[in-house]
């Protein structure tokens, strides 16, 4: 399965932390930057690149980090076929319903919220969590309408 990542300088030490992880498990990786680290740079630039990617191709998941997670969710999300979830601390459930109701296919990870460790366990979790179908199948394609 290939993965994306992006992210600004709030999630650049994660999300290379990460990346190497995914690369030790088997995943393969496209990095959307940053690919350094540069205090005054803008998430808009790396997020919206890999969302439109993500959004032209069905079978790809994305993980993507900032200092809440919040603004890059919503630059993703305003791409067609993006859902993307929100996680930064809080009750672990919540990841897990993003994917089985939502089909979320972004995590947003809130970098400044959270360990390597607890990143580590979301993204595990994320990423071996199916979605239901059945009666969510109706919801996601009236959202994808929507765009």
């Amino acid at each position: 399965m290939e993965i994306v990542l992006a992210t600004d300088h709030a999630g650049f030490e994660l999300k290379e932390l990460i990346k190497k992880y995914l690369v030790d498990l088997d995943y393969k990786v496209k990095d959307f930057g940053a690919f350094e680290y540069e205090g005054s740079d803008d998430y808009p630039d790396f997020i919206a690149p890999a969302s439109k990617y993500i959004s032209e191709n069905s079978d790809i998941m994305g993980i993507i980090f900032g200092g809440s997670g919040q603004g890059e969710a919503i630059s993703a999300n305003r791409f067609k076929n993006i859902r993307a979830a929100v996680y930064y601390g809080g009750p672990i459930e919540l990841i897990k319903l993003s994917r089985i109701h939502n089909n979320a296919n972004i995590l947003s990870l809130g970098a400044r919220f959270l360990s390597l460790g607890e990143a580590k366990k979301v993204i595990n979790l994320w990423l071996n969590t199916d979605f239901e179908g059945g009666r969510h199948l109706n919801r996601i394609n009236k959202i994808d309408e929507l765009s």
